[in-house]
C-alpha cells in the first residue's frame, strides 16, 4: 500500500516469484510505472478506502504511506485490517521521533512521527495482535540528524529523498546491510530513524 513507482515491489516479486503480487498507489502515474517495473496488478487508489475486497491478502506491507497528510491512520488500519485474510500479517514501516522533523517532512508530506510504543500502541487499538516493534536505520541515525537538523535546518531546504553519487549510496547501502546482520543475530536498536511494525489480523 504506497509502493511508488515499484522499486520494492519488484524486489517482492523476485524473491517471491510463486506468489501474486498486487500493488496500490495514490498517483495513477507512478501506479503504471510501478506495473511495468514489477509485472505485477498495481491499483490507483487510497489507502483509507482500499479498492480490494475483505480478506483478500495473506501479508499487506506499507511503508511511510500511514505517516502521510493525507492519509487518516485509523481509517487506514481498519482498512489494512479488512483486507488481510485472518491470521495475515501486517509489516509497516514509519519515520521514527518528532524531534526528527524537519524540512524532509514538509516536503514528502509526513504529518506524523511515530516511536516504537506509540506505533504498537495503534496498532493494538486497531485490533492487530502479536506485535511486534523495533528501531532500524539506527546506525545512520547520527548522519540523518546532522543532514536534517543541522545542515538542511532551514525551513525552505529540499528533501533528502534525491539520486546519491554511487560511491555514497553504495556505503549507506553497505551500513543498512549490516545493520540487518546485527538485527538477525538478535541486536536490538534503542533508537533509529525508522520504527517496523509486524503485526496480525486475529484468526
Amino acid at each position: 500500500a504506497g509502493c511508488g513507482t515499484g522499486g520494492l515491489l519488484r524486489r517482492l516479486a523476485a524473491a517471491l516469484p510463486d506468489q501474486p503480487l498486487a500493488g496500490l498507489e495514490y498517483d495513477s502515474g507512478a501506479a503504471a510505472r510501478a506495473a511495468a517495473k514489477s509485472g505485477a496488478l498495481v491499483t490507483a487508489g487510497d489507502a483509507n478506502a482500499l479498492p480490494f475486497p475483505d480478506a483478500r491478502f495473506g501479508a499487506l506491507v506499507s511503508v511511510d504511506v500511514l505517516c502521510h497528510a493525507g492519509v487518516e491512520e485509523a481509517r487506514a488500519l481498519a482498512e489494512f485490517r479488512r483486507v488481510l485474510a485472518p491470521g495475515g500479517t501486517l509489516v509497516l514501516n514509519l519515520p521514527a521521533f518528532e524531534w526528527l522533523r524537519s524540512a524532509h517532512d514538509t516536503r514528502v508530506h509526513n504529518a506524523r512521527r511515530y516511536t516504537a510504543t506509540r506505533a504498537g500502541a495503534l496498532l493494538r487499538e486497531a485490533g492487530f495482535v502479536r506485535v511486534e516493534t523495533r528501531y532500524w536505520n539506527s546506525l545512520l541515525l547520527p548522519l540523518m540528524v546532522a543532514q536534517r537538523k543541522l545542515r538542511s535546518r532551514h525551513p525552505d531546504a529540499a528533501s533528502d529523498v534525491a539520486p546519491f553519487p554511487p560511491w555514497l549510496d553504495a556505503t549507506l547501502h553497505a551500513a543498512t546491510r549490516a545493520e540487518a546482520a546485527l538485527a538477525r543475530l538478535g541486536l536490538r536498536y534503542p533508537a533509529g530513524g525508522s520504527v517496523l511494525v509486524v503485526a496480525t489480523r486475529p484468526a
